[in-house]
């Protein structure tokens, strides 16, 4: 496993999400409140363990309708402009992205073609355009195509 989250990386989620963290053993735990808008979220990070016969990195977010995981996350991006943070997982040239807002919003992209990232998002369809757009803040943390 190539990427760990740090406690440096804990801190800027949380300066980002502008809310604190708990570490509970091997969680780190972020509780994002939207009393507003009537919206709760529980942010959770394990960073190396075990996940069946391997090791990595485990991103969960329970909301009071969902239950989102996303496994073997490879790494994130910050957005301080949106208010979010993006954690992307990518394996064969597909990747998978759960993007979390300040605001105890969440979203999740999965399985997509990375190729959608460097396109021209003007020839998708507006279904597919919106993920393109919305995890091509990772396509620089990803690892290089092979030619």
């Amino acid at each position: 496993m190539a990427f760990r989250f740090t406690e440096e990386d804990f801190e800027r989620i949380a300066s980002v999400l502008e809310i604190d963290f708990k570490r509970e053993d091997h969680c780190y735990r972020f509780l994002l409140n939207n009393s507003e808008e009537g919206r709760k979220l529980a942010l959770e990070i394990y960073s190396d363990i075990p996940i069946g016969k391997k090791r990595g990195n485990l991103i969960s977010v329970y909301t009071a309708s969902a239950h989102l995981q996303l496994h073997f996350c490879s790494g994130y991006v910050v957005s301080e402009m949106l208010g979010e943070v993006t954690f992307v997982g990518e394996y064969e040239g597909r990747l998978s992205g759960l993007i979390i807002e300040k605001g105890a919003a969440c979203s999740l992209y999965a399985n997509l073609d990375s190729s959608l990232l460097s396109g021209d998002f003007t020839k998708l369809g507006p279904e597919v355009m919106l993920s393109g757009i919305a995890l091509s803040l990772v396509e620089h943390i990803l690892p290089e195509k092979k030619s």
